[in-house]
């Protein structure tokens, strides 16, 4: 990656900035950036030779302040718990405000852009993902393997819809594909460390006979699957694509290194 003012560690410090709030840190965890997702899109957005350095600058950290402002809803109970202390209403309801605060960010840094076609966009992937998650609220999944196809899509559709504007369509299967197993990955090395792991748990409220075990099983076997189609996909790339390739390759790379560091230390 080139060494504009787009490197990553350069615009997650910029993003710090813009989320930090005295007040919600007071009472709530200070919100989670989504490295990988930061990392992609960084990576995408930096190799777009027709925008300039303060578009790209713009683009991502408004494309991560809508994630970081969907990750902060997505923290609040879908139903109330009649039981719960005042302590853990206040939660809730800063939950909120705080996802609303960091939408507000997106919305002021916007209006500096003047971009439209890019805030239609950001506003499109928001409206569908809104939708999308109210049908799958609803929805009977049938088997594990639908659950992970519904949450591959929630979780990536605003980068899709920012790669599509960028470019074209050609990366979406790829990115959703590798996000999705970054993710279990990262899910699964947590659990092995504390037991915790939030997709398992997801799960379970649709299907609350799953065991462990069959989980498990299920999650090596998709990050066997998905490794292998994400190389064919890497293989099949238009040379414009090159750059986004080697990100793809590396990043395979590292998670085959934190594997064997973990068996290892096993």
């Amino acid at each position: 990656m080139n060494t504009s003012i787009t490197e990553t560690h350069n615009i997650r410090g910029l993003l710090e900035e813009k989320i930090q709030h005295e007040y919600l840190e007071k009472y709530l965890k200070k919100p989670k950036i989504d490295e990988e997702k930061l990392s992609l899109l960084t990576a995408l957005v930096d190799h777009k030779d027709s925008l300039d350095e303060i578009q790209k600058k713009r683009y991502i950290i408004t494309t991560m302040l809508v994630q970081i402002a969907l990750d902060t809803h997505e923290l609040v109970p879908a139903q109330n718990n009649s039981n719960e202390s005042k302590e853990e209403k206040l939660s809730k309801q800063l939950k909120v405000l705080a996802g609303d605060y960091y939408s507000g960010l997106y919305y002021f840094l916007l209006s500096e852009i003047e971009d439209i076609e890019f805030i239609h966009t950001l506003a499109a992937a928001i409206k569908e993902i809104n939708e999308y998650k109210i049908s799958l609220y609803y929805k009977e999944l049938d088997n594990l393997e639908d659950f992970f196809e519904a949450t591959k899509k929630l979780d990536a559709m605003l980068l899709l819809h920012v790669a599509e504007f960028i470019y074209d369509s050609s990366l979406n299967q790829l990115i959703s594909d590798w996000l999705f197993t970054d993710r279990v990955i990262q899910e699964k090395i947590e659990a092995e460390k504390s037991g915790h792991f939030p997709l398992q748990k997801k799960w379970q409220a649709y299907d609350e006979t799953s065991t462990n075990t069959f989980f498990i099983n299920k999650v090596n076997a998709l990050i066997r699957n998905n490794k292998t189609e994400i190389s064919r996909s890497c293989s099949t790339l238009p040379e414009k694509y090159s750059f986004f390739k080697s990100y793809i390759h590396d990043r395979l790379q590292d998670t085959e290194c934190n594997n064997s560091s973990m068996v290892e230390e096993g």
